[in-house]
């Protein structure tokens, strides 16, 4: 391969090269396997040379994980998986805006920001609206955004309190076969609430804010007669509601709230031949001024990569399913319309 251009990117120190390019090089081998150019790695700096728009593709690549290292992100796979992927999509404009913002900083000193596009477009519809609604696969980090989201409108006094909720529906058991009391009961499906709440706040802080009032965690049941004014009120697992309960949740908004409806319409676990109410209300509502829909999609997973796949290989069976469906249905129409002639 014939040399035509060259990059050189310096390195502070071997500390953020061995950050940059991952243990064993392992960050470096993704770059390679994703642009046709040469990487030679000297210690302190990388040079890469070859044609001048995968040079460049590449080194628009190093240069951003280097700007989101300097601001105190710890470099993952997904990082740098993620922005060779909007490189060779020819969106690599966006990978400065996209890491450019951080919403918050954790208990840990981890700045949180999004990850992907589709988690930036959830996190405006957040911002811009009063109802939203973010709905995608697992670990695509719906549930921890909107309690982010919640955290930093508590931090800067827009909202008085914190509510979570989730429906208490479960696959394959019921509450009353489960020990201990009420508290007991719900604790499990409240219980990656509480750990988004640790992560974020820190254990002690959580602790604190809880027995003042400031964060109420509770079943969805609890929600029914109440108005809840400023708060910002997160309705988890939503997929599980029926079209009464959603509609007697989102009735409960009051003045200077926020809410934000989480699910996953792919993993309904209501009895068969009961509506998700996240499924219906999402189609009814997206209109609707002042309620905003946001859908997240495998691209999205911020999990090991594998989730990606597996969640790539379900969406297509589906669409396979729904395909069949429509072709059988055509049939049926056509015989029907023979039928009707003769």
């Amino acid at each position: 391969m014939q040399s035509v251009w060259e990059e050189k990117i310096v390195f502070a120190n071997p500390t953020e090269a061995n950050a940059l390019l991952g243990e064993n090089d392992e960050y470096l081998k993704v770059l390679i396997e994703g642009f046709d150019c040469r990487f030679i790695s000297r210690g302190d700096s990388l040079v890469i040379d070859g044609e001048e728009a995968e040079v460049k593709g590449a080194a628009s690549v190093v240069s951003e994980l280097q700007y989101l290292h300097r601001q105190g992100t710890a470099i993952t796979m997904h990082e740098v998986r993620y922005s060779v992927s909007l490189v060779k999509d020819g969106r690599g404009e966006s990978l400065h805006n996209l890491f450019a913002e951080a919403i918050l900083v954790t208990s840990r000193g981890r700045r949180v920001r999004a990850k992907t596009i589709g988690q930036r477009i959830y996190l405006d519809t957040i911002r811009k609206n009063d109802v939203s609604f973010g709905i995608g696969p697992a670990g695509t980090g719906k549930t921890y955004l909107a309690v982010v989201m919640a955290v930093a409108a508590l931090r800067n006094r827009e909202v008085e309190k914190i509510i979570l909720t989730r429906p208490a529906v479960e696959a394959g058991e019921r509450l009353g076969f489960l020990p201990g009391d009420l508290q007991d009961k719900v604790d499990p499906y409240l219980r990656p609430l509480y750990d988004a709440l640790h992560d974020i706040m820190g254990f002690d802080t959580y602790q604190k804010l809880l027995a003042k009032g400031v964060i109420e965690i509770a079943p969805l049941a609890y929600m029914r007669g109440r108005t809840l004014e400023d708060a910002f009120v997160i309705l988890d697992e939503a997929q599980n509601t029926t079209s009464s309960q959603m509609k007697m949740f989102l009735t409960r908004l009051g003045f200077g709230s926020k809410m934000v409806v989480t699910g996953d319409v792919s993993q309904i676990d209501l009895p068969t031949g009961v509506s998700s109410g996240l499924r219906e209300a999402s189609r009814l509502l997206k209109h609707v001024k002042g309620v905003g829909v946001s859908y997240l999609h495998a691209q999205d997973v911020i999990r090991h990569d594998v989730v990606a796949r597996i969640v790539e290989a379900y969406d297509k069976a589906a669409e396979e399913r729904r395909q069949e469906r429509e072709a059988t249905e055509e049939i049926r129409e056509h015989k029907t319309g023979e039928e009707a002639n003769t």
